[in-house]
C-alpha cells in the first residue's frame, strides 16, 4: 500500500492532537488524514476550520468506517467506545489503532481482540511510552537477565497530579457510566502496562482504591496494591491525581541487584554475586554482597504519539512484516490489571489474575446504575504535554 488513509474517530483533546502531528510538520510518511468523525458538531466545525475541507467530515464513526474514503482508523473516543468502534472497523477491512486503554472492561478486550484476529488486520494501541528511551532499556536489562531473577517491584506514579476542574472539563469524566474508572482507567494504562510489559504479569493481587478522596468524583483517585507473581516475588504499585508534588519511581530488585528508574535516568546496584547463593553461604551473620552502582544510559526513542503512529503504518504498508511496538492485543493486560484492582476494593478480597471477567461487569453495572454523568459534552483540553 503506497498510502495509509487515515480516519480520526474523536476529535476531542487526544484525537485533535493526533490529527495535529498527521497534517504538520511532515506528517507520517506513507499517510494521509483523509478523515474525522465526532458526534458534537462543535468538533465538527473546529475540523472544518482547523483540517480544511480536504479531509472529510462525518457525525460518527460508523458513517466514516463505511464511507470508503478511509483505510485505517485512530479510535480516540471516550473508553466504552473502544472495542465497538474497532470490531465495527475490523469487520469493514480496516487497520485500527486504539487509544488506551482498550478497553474498561476484559470481557468487551476480549471480543475485540478475536475480531482482531480474525481480520488479520494491522491493530495496534497508543502505548506510546514503550517508545521511550528509558522503558526500552529497563526491558532490554530485565529480559538480558543481567538483574536475575525477579523478587520484587515497587512503582510509585504519582505524578498524574490533576486539578478538581479537569474532572469538570468533560460530562462523561470520572464517572462509572462515561469513563469506567478514575486514575486507573484514565491516566495509569500507561504505567500498568509498562509495569506488566517490564516485569511480567502478576498471579493474584490484594488492593485498596479510594473513590473521591482528593476531589469531588465517584471514581477512584488514590490507589495502593498488593501482587503477587508466579515465581513468588512481590510487587506494590501506588497511585493518584491528589498528590503535588509527585512521584514517578520504579524499582526492580532481582537476585543479582536492583534497577532503580526515577528522573529520566536509570541506576543500576549490581551485586558482586548472587543474593540468594550469598545470604545461604555467608558465616559471619552481618555482610551483604558487594554492590557496583553505575547509571545506565537509556536507549534510544521519544516516546512520541507519532512514533507509535508510524510504527504502525509501516506494518500496514509493509503488510505486517513491520514488528509493532504495541501489538493491540496486549492491551488487555493493562485492563487485566485494574479491573483486579477495583474488583479486590469492591469485593474486600483477594483476586486471582486473570480476573474473573463476569463478576467484575457484573460489580461495575452496579455503579453505572448508579452513576451521575454530567450533562453536556464539556470543553476540550489542550492534552500537549501530559502524555509522560
Amino acid at each position: 500500500m503506497d498510502e495509509v488513509r487515515i480516519g480520526v474517530a474523536g476529535i476531542g483533546g487526544m484525537g485533535s492532537s493526533h490529527c495535529g502531528y498527521l497534517t504538520k510538520g511532515g506528517g507520517v510518511a506513507g499517510a494521509r488524514l483523509a478523515a474525522v468523525a465526532d458526534v458534537e458538531p462543535e468538533r465538527l466545525a473546529w475540523a472544518k476550520t482547523s483540517l480544511g475541507d480536504g479531509v472529510a467530515r462525518f457525525r460518527t464513526p460508523e458513517e466514516m468506517l463505511a464511507s470508503g474514503e478511509v483505510d485505517a482508523v485512530i479510535i480516540a473516543t471516550p473508553h466504552y467506545f473502544h472495542p465497538p468502534i474497532a470490531i465495527a472497523a475490523f469487520e469493514a477491512g480496516l487497520h485500527v489503532m486504539s487509544e488506551k486503554p482498550a478497553g474498561v472492561y476484559t470481557r468487551q478486550v476480549k471480543q475485540m481482540n478475536a475480531a482482531a484476529r480474525k481480520s488479520g488486520m494491522v491493530f495496534s494501541l497508543m502505548l506510546n511510552q514503550r517508545a521511550l528511551g528509558l522503558t526500552r532499556k529497563l526491558k532490554e536489562l530485565v529480559v538480558s537477565g543481567e538483574l536475575g531473577e525477579i523478587q520484587r517491584t515497587n512503582y510509585i506514579i504519582t505524578s498524574w497530579f490533576r486539578a478538581q476542574s479537569y474532572y469538570d472539563s468533560g460530562g462523561w469524566r470520572a464517572t462509572w457510566a462515561g469513563e469506567g474508572g478514575g486514575v486507573l482507567a484514565n491516566q495509569c494504562p500507561h504505567n500498568l502496562d509498562l509495569w506488566q510489559w517490564i516485569c511480567g504479569m502478576p498471579s493474584r493481587m490484594r488492593s485498596f482504591c479510594y473513590f473521591g478522596r482528593h476531589h469531588n468524583i465517584e471514581v477512584e483517585d488514590d490507589v495502593t496494591a498488593f501482587v503477587e507473581y508466579p515465581n513468588g516475588a512481590t510487587g506494590v504499585f501506588v497511585t493518584t491525581t491528589g498528590d503535588a508534588p509527585g512521584t514517578n519511581r520504579l524499582e526492580i530488585t532481582g537476585d543479582r541487584g536492583k534497577i532503580v528508574a526515577e528522573g529520566g535516568k536509570i541506576t543500576f546496584h549490581r551485586t558482586e554475586e548472587s543474593a540468594s547463593k550469598f545470604l545461604r553461604e555467608w558465616p559471619n551473620g552481618f555482610g551483604s554482597p558487594g554492590v557496583w552502582t553505575c547509571d545506565v544510559p537509556p536507549a534510544r526513542g521519544d516516546g512520541g504519539h507519532q512514533t507509535i503512529t508510524t510504527n504502525w503504518v509501516q506494518s500496514i504498508r509493509d503488510g505486517g512484516r513491520t514488528e509493532l511496538m504495541a501489538p493491540g492485543v496486549e492491551g488487555i493486560n493493562s485492563v487485566e490489571l485494574f479491573n483486579a484492582m477495583l474488583l479486590s476494593t469492591w469485593t474486600d478480597s483477594w483476586i486471582d489474575i486473570p480476573v474473573d471477567g463476569d463478576l467484575y461487569y457484573e460489580e461495575l453495572q452496579k455503579r453505572v446504575k448508579n452513576s451521575k454523568v454530567k450533562g453536556g459534552a464539556g470543553r476540550t483540553m489542550d492534552v500537549s504535554g501530559t502524555f509522560q
